[in-house]
């Protein structure tokens, strides 16, 4: 997708999606053979439910169809949020992994996986879990030298409140 055409696009859909409640994370167009997808990423500090989901997804459709953005020919619309190992890339999705663990590509090299403990605007307090027995340790990372950050998925985490009974 050429980028003056994605700015079209967060440009005419940015509003809309805000106006829903909702943050516009991403937008992406697909061409499948003949077939275009224009997938919509939305997402809140708070989630998204599939009813907010149903009524953006409405709301951006009537609006595509009213102009021209999409060119001529069809297309499939598809809203979403950003799934369970998303990337973090804006400082508004590291607050939202507050308390979630993360695998950190390093600026110097490396990687670590820690739990995001607190963010601020320079960084973020994390705790990287004790290995064999080990108690877990505190660590500080400032944005600079974070290259890459992504959710982990955990199956087998209990839940604070099972940890306090």
């Amino acid at each position: 997708m050429s980028t003056t055409q994605s700015e079209r696009l967060r440009a005419l859909l940015e509003p809309l999606v805000s106006s829903q409640g909702l943050d516009l994370e991403e937008i992406e167009v697909d061409s499948v053979g003949r077939k275009r997808v224009l997938r919509v990423v939305v997402d809140s500090d708070t989630g998204a439910d599939l009813d907010q989901i149903a009524d953006v997804s409405r709301v951006l459709s009537a609006k595509l169809d009213e102009t021209d953005a999409m060119g001529e020919g069809e297309y499939t619309l598809e809203v979403g949020t950003p799934g369970a190992e998303r990337l973090l890339k804006e400082h508004r999705h590291y607050v939202r992994a507050v308390d979630r663990l993360v695998r950190f590509q390093l600026a110097e090299g490396g990687e670590l996986v820690a739990r995001i403990l607190k963010v601020d605007d320079d960084g973020l307090d994390v705790e990287v879990p004790g290995v064999k027995g080990r108690k877990a340790t505190s660590r500080r990372l400032a944005f600079p030298e974070i290259e890459k950050a992504r959710v982990q998925v955990e199956f087998n985490r209990k839940d604070k409140k099972e940890e306090e009974a």
